[in-house]
């Protein structure tokens, strides 16, 4: 009953039987082989055995959800045990004939774990040819997996028992052989499989929107195995590695399945082995292939060639379209059809190049469809920017040349993308604004129109004569050329100010005059007012000074 028990628990858990020595014919270790006066340690070591032992026994009678929590609860506890052990041998503080035969008791355990993988590994052997092989197949790799961690805990024991003083080598020596053969097994079994995956994905490809649910199973199974051999190629690597054996052609194997870049490619002997194999298939590539690569490779450059002459012709083409366009485009729109039909034409050359080679296009443009909405979550801000910028030129708020007052900068705007306008500043700065800053703000396009009011005010004051500073100041206005005659310019007075009386002065002039119109006549109303004997005051304060005696 208790041999069943034991089996039952090694196909759910092969870690754990590797330390639950308590349910086999042997009696728990604490209970004949603690000291007389057992320390804290010991305790809780004889604690945890029974607990996994109480584990086991509810096991057996578990279904369902609660089994799971029990084999749960038994592996937990298992790794809790053989942590202590660990931390014990580290610590060097523990009774050594109790830790003697407790780690005796895990290594006899251990091998017993490994005679039930093997003939489960038998069992499932004898299905092959007559059921699903590449379930089979899994299952056996799953098995064999599990497999190299036992030997990993075993190496782990004889290690612990080597550094209680005994003498292990033997025992050593037989684990190096058999790891020798796994790690051999395993190097011919991954780059059969691999070959295995890739021819399955190519008849999976090649079937296209006709692939089956079982090749789908199938390329899904052997990913999976391989992903499981490799995974043991790797442990026994490791384990070799540690009873220091040479593994540089097996960690070629690996690196060549895996495709990782590890510490183990700056090994001189896994890079050179590398290199060598690379050279070879390089060799052959050139010898077998290279007439009709170089001819592929001269139609490539070629057709991107063509397709570059071809964007540029385009691109002229739009150009004089569009500006000749009786629908009145922008300058900006205009620059944006044809910088997109050149880059339009180009990139079909650039796909068609592609093909040349063998490439297929509808997996690429997949994959670019997949990269797209990738990088559209990663670009949200640029992506903003490029509806913005669709939006001002659909819009058509400003154009090129045009002097604007937007998101805070003033100036006349140079040229716009997709993503952001280039505005050069009245005193000769160049900003790049993102779009979206510029359409979610007010957009003033201060030469959309062809007027603009100059507001000036002047103040007199109040002993000055209000008609003849009217007259003066009607009379420099009119006078200036650059002021237009229609709409009549504005003078009126506006206000009686603290210290003077204020006159708003009005005129229209066109928007590349205004600021010409604006000194001109500021300066003139000085030099008149001066002349005429109208004062301009600024304000003042009278201050009186009181003297007092004391």
């Amino acid at each position: 009953m208790r041999r069943s028990l034991i089996l039952i628990l090694a196909l759910s858990f092969p870690l754990l039987l590797s330390t639950e020595v308590f349910a086999t014919d042997a009696e728990p270790v604490a209970a004949t082989q603690t000291a007389p006066i057992p320390n804290e340690a010991q305790v809780e070591l004889t604690t945890l055995q029974a607990a996994i032992k109480e584990d086991i026994a509810r096991l057996a009678q578990s279904q369902g959800e609660l089994r799971t929590i029990v084999e749960y609860r038994i592996q937990n506890k298992t790794l809790q045990l053989r942590n202590k052990i660990k931390l014990l041998l580290e610590d060097g503080n523990y009774d050594k004939a109790f830790m003697l035969a407790l780690v005796q008791e895990q290594l006899k355990f251990n091998e017993k774990i490994n005679d039930y993988f093997n003939d489960n590994v038998t069992k499932l052997s004898h299905k092959l040819g007559t059921a699903d092989d590449e379930a089979t197949l899994l299952e056996i790799s799953k098995r064999e997996l599990d497999k190299d961690n036992n030997y990993k805990q075993r190496l782990e024991t004889l290690n612990w028992l080597s550094q209680m003083g005994e003498d292990v080598a033997a025992q050593k020596t037989e684990l190096t052989q058999i790891l020798l053969s796994r790690a051999d097994n395993f190097d011919s079994f991954v780059t059969f499989t691999q070959q295995q995956l890739q021819n399955a994905v190519n008849a999976a490809t090649n079937a296209g929107k006709d692939v089956t649910a079982a090749q789908t199973s199938r390329v899904m199974q052997l990913k999976d195995r391989l992903a499981l051999n490799s995974q043991s190629l790797s442990i026994d690597i490791d384990l070799l590695d540690a009873l220091e054996q040479n593994t540089a052609s097996l960690k070629k194997t690996l690196f060549s399945i895996s495709g990782d870049i590890t510490q183990d490619v700056l090994s001189i002997d896994v890079a050179s082995s590398l290199v060598e194999q690379w050279l070879h298939t390089a060799k052959e590539q050139a010898i077998n292939h290279g007439p009709t690569l170089v001819f592929k490779l001269f139609i490539f450059c070629l057709i991107l060639f063509v397709a570059s002459l071809a964007g540029k012709l385009a691109k002229k083409i739009v150009r004089n379209t569009v500006s000749n366009s009786k629908l009145n485009f922008s300058k900006l729109l205009q620059d944006f059809f044809t910088s997109l039909s050149g880059k339009a034409v180009f990139t079909i050359g650039v796909l068609i190049a592609l093909s040349q080679l063998g490439i297929e296009l509808g997996p690429l443009l997949a994959g670019f469809g997949i990269a797209g909405v990738i990088i559209g979550f990663a670009l949200q801000d640029s992506l903003s920017n490029f509806a913005s910028g669709m939006m001002i030129l659909i819009y058509r708020p400003y154009d090129v040349g045009d002097l604007i007052s937007a998101a805070g900068v003033t100036g006349r705007v140079s040229h716009m993308s997709l993503v952001s306008t280039t505005i050069k500043t009245l005193d000769n700065q160049r900003l790049i604004i993102p779009n979206n800053k510029i359409w979610g703000d007010t957009i003033n396009n201060i030469t959309a129109e062809h007027q603009r009011r100059v507001d000036m005010t002047f103040g007199i004051g109040y002993g000055d004569n209000i008609e003849h500073a009217e007259a003066v100041l009607k009379s420099i206005v009119e006078a200036h050329p650059k002021v237009q005659k229609i709409p009549a310019p504005l003078i009126k007075l506006h206000v009686l100010g603290e210290s003077s009386v204020d006159f708003i002065v009005r005129p229209w002039a066109k928007p590349e005059d205004y600021w010409d119109v604006y000194w001109d006549i500021t300066r003139e109303v000085k030099m008149r007012f001066d002349a005429e004997g109208i004062s301009i005051p600024f304000p003042q304060r009278d201050v009186h000074i009181y003297q007092t005696s004391k």
